[in-house]
């Protein structure tokens, strides 16, 4: 039997779906390898029925968020949270778990009137957070070639090998300028996860960090460099926060 699959997305941008539309050449390849079930982004008659893996994109940002992701984990063999919204919290997760009722103001004024439970919100956080995440890729959007290697695993019966080592590695075997030590520029790669083949750095622009923290990322030591190389301390801190604000190392 071909292993039944279902792609969700929760509160995001829907990025990380559409990276797997935009593979063209094999989509073919991977819609005939597997039984989809679910995947309402490119599907009109989703079946919502027990999975084998299921794909989830997004933060969870409100109460039906929750109720679909916890559908989904009790339905779903295996949960893969794809991008750094469904991994860290993302862009979501940058206006604090405390700020909710404010931003809504901000946004909405403070005269909206509305539908019972339409402004059901949550301080925004990742999956893990509420279930139990068999694997994480993560990325602004994810990266094809690893969603395509992990389908590719996951298909074989083992769940794929990701990097964990930071981008910097990635700028060593490219031969790239350090542009922290050459123009001391704010870049995050000594604290970023690989796997984008260091694009940004090798564009000559600073890495921002989208994709998420390495295991035991020191952001501190970041913080005090960058304070020596004559940085706002807001900005760092903003900028450290951009897509993976609730971290546990950005929480210590």
């Amino acid at each position: 039997m071909k292993p039944r699959v279902g792609i969700y997305g929760l509160t995001s941008c829907a990025g990380d779906q559409l990276v797997l539309l935009n593979c063209e050449d094999e989509l073919l390849d991977i819609v005939a390898a597997v039984d989809l079930r679910s995947f309402v982004m490119a599907q009109s008659d989703p079946a919502e029925t027990e999975l084998d893996v299921a794909f989830v994109e997004g933060a969870v940002a409100q109460l039906r968020d929750l109720r679909m992701l916890q559908d989904i984990r009790q339905r779903a063999a295996l949960l893969v949270a794809i991008g750094t919204c469904a991994t860290w919290g993302g862009i979501p997760a940058l206006t604090g778990e405390n700020e909710v009722a404010g931003a809504k103001r901000r946004v909405y004024g403070s005269g909206i009137k509305a539908k019972p439970g339409f402004f059901e919100n949550l301080p925004p956080t990742p999956l893990s957070r509420h279930v139990k995440v068999d694997l994480a890729v993560p990325g602004c959007p994810i990266e094809p070639e690893q969603l395509l290697t992990g389908l590719a695993s996951l298909l074989h019966g083992d769940l794929p090998r990701l990097p964990k080592y930071p981008v910097c590695a990635e700028c060593k075997m490219k031969e790239n300028s350090c542009l922290l030590v050459r123009d001391g520029a704010a870049c995050l790669g000594p604290l970023t996860v690989a796997g984008c083949g260091a694009r940004c750095p090798s564009l000559n622009r600073p890495c921002m960090g989208c994709r998420g923290p390495i295991e035991e990322a020191n952001y501190f030591a970041e913080y005090r460099r960058l304070m020596e190389l004559g940085h706002d301390p807001k900005e760092i801190r903003l900028r450290l926060q951009t897509f993976a604000a609730p971290a546990a190392a950005l929480e210590a």
